[in-house]
């Protein structure tokens, strides 16, 4: 395995800022990843997995550790279960969508609406990615991780995996695995996923779309919104999906729709748009939170800015720093707070931060 120093990791993220790694390498198979640790532990150095750097955001300082980059391959079909149709196997380096287009093309149903999401299939189970009504908690049937206090390959069941809105086992004890592979529980020929607002209305009038024609609406109405990866769309210049969409309890509910009407924030007969959570919670729209609290699409703040599509994405409208994206965030953080009293949590992981030990530098 070569092993390389000061790589800056910009490159590496669909964002585009940040700092250089002191020490980098890619990992294709177990032996790599025994290798790396083995390293870094010698020398007592913090390691980062990296997949395909869609959810990251690095510091201008960069990481003065070890970033192992993940790029296990192969998707292969194991023997399904009696209440499945196909259990297939995915490597940790292997693109998301290609994974997902590689169903459907088999018309295997499951993961559809997750087209185009940027990234690997390793962060699929460590965030349990979710768009457009699916979420891969639903059909990760077991995920082969490395157990870096074992020191050694163990394999989790869904139900070990703890999976949750936009999280796991796997973000909750974050360094602890690496995963190597998933394994997901598919239908063949099932039901496309396709009750989801946005495909509601983008198949109204038409009775029982196929996977194909949900994939291909899915990546229509990502391409529009800037959500999808796409060189010339400086759109798409961004972390994803920047905010966690907000939950809170009935009570508090009524708290923040008093409070922002009160404060003229939204009029006395406009609503809020809100979805049904578990536990009797309410789930908030976080972009409409965004949008009400003074900020437009298309908002710039320095070299950072919102997307022209899309108020949850945070893009780098060309050189910005990682400082400049972190005081976006925070600035409409707290006009949120003051607007609704809502904690707005960002949904990308960070690296190089305070949070690990060192200081960004300004």
């Amino acid at each position: 395995m070569l092993i390389r120093e000061n790589v800056s990791l910009a490159p590496f993220t669909t964002l585009g800022v940040g700092g250089p790694a002191r020490f980098f390498a890619a990992a294709s198979d177990e032996n790599h990843i025994a290798e790396a640790l083995s390293f870094a532990r010698a020398r007592s150095l913090p390691v980062f997995t990296l997949g395909g750097g869609s959810n990251l955001v690095v510091a201008d300082a960069g990481f003065h550790g070890f970033v192992l980059k993940i790029e296990i391959p192969g998707i292969r079909p194991l023997s399904a279960p009696p209440d499945a149709d196909a259990r297939i196997a995915v490597g940790a380096g292997v693109e998301w969508d290609a994974f997902v287009q590689y169903c459907v093309s088999r018309n295997l149903a499951g993961v559809e609406a997750l087209s185009g999401i940027p990234g690997t299939a390793g962060g699929a189970p460590v965030q349990n990615i979710g768009a457009y009504g699916q979420e891969a908690g639903e059909t990760i049937a077991a995920v082969h991780a490395w157990d870096t206090r074992a020191d050694k390959i163990v394999e989790l069941t869904r139900a070990e995996c703890a999976f949750a809105y936009r999280g796991s086992v796997f973000s909750a004890a974050a360094g602890r695995y690496i995963v190597l592979q998933t394994e997901f529980l598919l239908q063949k020929n099932g039901r496309p996923g396709a009750q989801y607002a946005d495909l509601r209305k983008y198949f109204a009038g038409s009775v029982n779309p196929s996977l194909a024609e949900v994939r291909s609406a899915v990546l229509e109405i990502r391409k529009s919104k800037g959500m999808l990866l796409d060189p010339n769309d400086s759109d798409s210049r961004s972390a994803g999906s920047f905010f966690k969409n907000p939950v809170v309890s009935r009570d508090e509910f009524a708290a923040l729709k008093q409070k922002a009407r009160a404060a003229g924030v939204i009029a006395p007969d406009e609503a809020i748009p809100c979805f049904d959570a578990p536990e009797g919670n309410i789930k908030l729209a976080a972009a409409w939170l965004i949008e009400h609290s003074g900020f437009s699409k298309g908002y710039a703040h320095g070299r950072a800015g919102i997307s022209k599509k899309h108020a949850l994405a945070l893009v780098n409208r060309g050189g910005a720093s990682s400082s400049e994206i972190v005081s976006l965030m925070k600035l409409i953080q707290e006009r949120v707070a003051a607007s609704f009293g809502v904690a707005l949590n960002p949904e990308p992981v960070f690296i190089g931060f305070e949070t690990w030990g060192f200081k960004e530098k300004r």
